[in-house]
Formats: C-alpha cells, structure tokens, sequence
C-alpha cells in the first residue's frame, strides 16, 4: 500500500475527514461524469455553454470543481444532452 493510501486511510477513521471526503467524492463523481459526457459528445466548453444559455467561464468552474451547481442546472445540462438525472439514496 503507498504512504498516501495509507495515509488515507487513518485520516478516514476520523468521523469529520471522512464526511468531508464523502461530501467532494459525491462532487467529483457529478464533475467526472459532466465532463466525459461533454467530451463524448465533441463539444467544447463554449459550445455546451451556448447550449444551456450560460457562460464558457461557467462551466469552467464547474468542470475544474471551483463552483458549486444547483439541481436545476444539472438538470439543464442533462437536458441539452437528451439526458435526465437520476438521484439515490443509498445505505452506508
């Protein structure tokens, strides 16, 4: 195991490190899928920003994780692919 997974894992024991991980994995996992459905499609981040009225800088915040989205905007995103998003709640 490297010293960084190793690392990882006793700061995980720690009840408020591993809220915050959970709460910026969530995160990563909408911004990694935003992305790779941008970059399937062969839209650049102005085109996909044209596409749902906002900005290039926009979405360069969002892709790079500097600002936060709302549901209405996933949902706007989601839709300028044909796409819908889907929400669970699961066991932990």
């Amino acid at each position: 195991m490297s010293d960084f997974k190793k690392h990882l894992q006793e700061q995980l024991e720690n009840p408020e490190f591993k809220k915050e991980w959970d709460n910026l994995e969530l995160r990563y996992t909408i911004v990694k899928q935003l992305i790779k459905l941008r970059n399937t499609s062969n839209l650049s981040q102005a085109q996909l920003a044209q596409k749902i009225g906002t900005t290039q800088a926009v979405i360069s915040r969002i892709e790079n994780g500097t600002t936060n989205i709302g549901i209405d905007f996933l949902e706007k995103i989601a839709q300028a692919f044909n796409k819908k998003v889907e929400f669970h709640i699961l066991d932990t």
